[in-house]
């Protein structure tokens, strides 16, 4: 239950911060206008703030995301392609695995086009791609790395905290005072992100642990051979805790979108179905090579200084940035 009731709170978060909007998505690719960092960048400095409280009081303990290596070229090359084709996939399908639930939530009409995509990404991921990747990996005896990027730099972990909360908030201010505000939604970026910021906070209350969505997927995928079996128990899957939130999710989006329509606002759809599946499909299976998305990896992530998670997201935008430069 406690994951269900995360997820709604998440998910309202996201709904009344504007990112069932595929124009938020695509107009921060593009650079057009930067809700969508300022609203990612508030929310990660507030989740990295809340779990330092947590983590000093004794409450929980999180260790950082680790890399996902694929023993290519780069003990971070996973993160790196992963985060490539997530990034494609973002640009393509107007959405992210956790934006396209509250896209669906809210009824935006390319929704059912990415959320199949996605779930097509999870039963190819569980279904056959992600075994290959294990097997290569083992194989290789690739070590996983959870060194914290102020390790990496010298530093402590507050002198690190600093640095970090420091370059989001001025990112976030210089961008709100020099840069256009995005047609919809009409919230602030920064105001969207503490909302967010308090999904976080109560997640981390409620489960002792962080947000992140794209597990969701995977699990969708173990859900679809577990059925193909005939519900053999091997098949079963381990666990449906991210079903759950993701249901929650959906569910917090639909209630709070009846209950005030106003702030469904006019959507945009800037993508074509196709484009849609296609582009959702390809985000999930690079999000699961990464081992996250723009919510395990980036707010919760770079919240908990991973090295991983920061080569993720740059990898992230970087990819994004040239695939909707190319559409346009």
């Amino acid at each position: 239950m406690a994951s269900f009731i995360s997820g709604a709170a998440f998910g309202a978060a996201m709904f009344a911060a504007g990112f069932h909007h595929p124009s938020v998505i695509v107009a921060q690719l593009k650079f057009e206008n930067f809700h969508m960092i300022q609203a990612f960048l508030t929310a990660t400095a507030t989740s990295a703030i809340v779990y330092t409280i947590a983590e000093k009081l004794n409450y929980t303990h999180l260790n950082p995301r680790s890399n996902s290596p694929l023993g290519l070229f780069s003990k971070y090359d996973g993160n790196i392609v992963g985060g490539g084709l997530l990034g494609a996939g973002m640009a393509l399908s107007a959405s992210c695995p956790g934006t396209l639930i509250i896209q669906a939530g809210a009824g935006v009409g390319t929704s059912v086009f990415s959320l199949s995509g996605a779930i097509l990404g999870g039963i190819a991921w569980t279904g056959f791609l992600g075994k290959l990747i294990n097997r290569r990996a083992k194989s290789a005896d690739l070590k996983l790395d959870v060194v914290p990027v102020g390790e990496h730099l010298g530093l402590s972990r507050t002198a690190t905290l600093v640095a970090l909360e420091t370059v989001f908030t001025s990112i976030i201010v210089l961008t709100t005072l020099t840069t256009p505000a995005a047609p919809e939604p009409k919230l602030l970026g920064a105001i969207g992100g503490l909302l967010i910021g308090s999904a976080q906070a109560f997640s981390i209350l409620t489960r002792r642990s962080m947000v992140g969505v794209s597990s969701f997927y995977d699990e969708a995928g173990q859900i679809f051979w577990w059925i193909l079996s005939g519900f053999k128990a091997s098949s079963k899957p381990t666990s449906l805790r991210n079903t759950l939130f993701a249901t929650g999710m959906f569910s917090g989006v639909w209630l709070l979108a009846k209950a005030a329509p106003t702030l469904v606002g006019e959507v945009v759809v800037e993508t074509s179905p196709l484009l849609a599946t296609l582009g959702a499909f390809l985000m999930i299976i690079g999000a699961r090579t990464a081992g996250g998305c723009t919510s395990g990896h980036g707010i919760s992530g770079i919240s908990l200084l991973s090295t991983s998670s920061m080569i993720t997201i740059a990898s992230v935008f970087g990819v994004g940035a040239i695939v909707a430069a190319g559409l346009s």
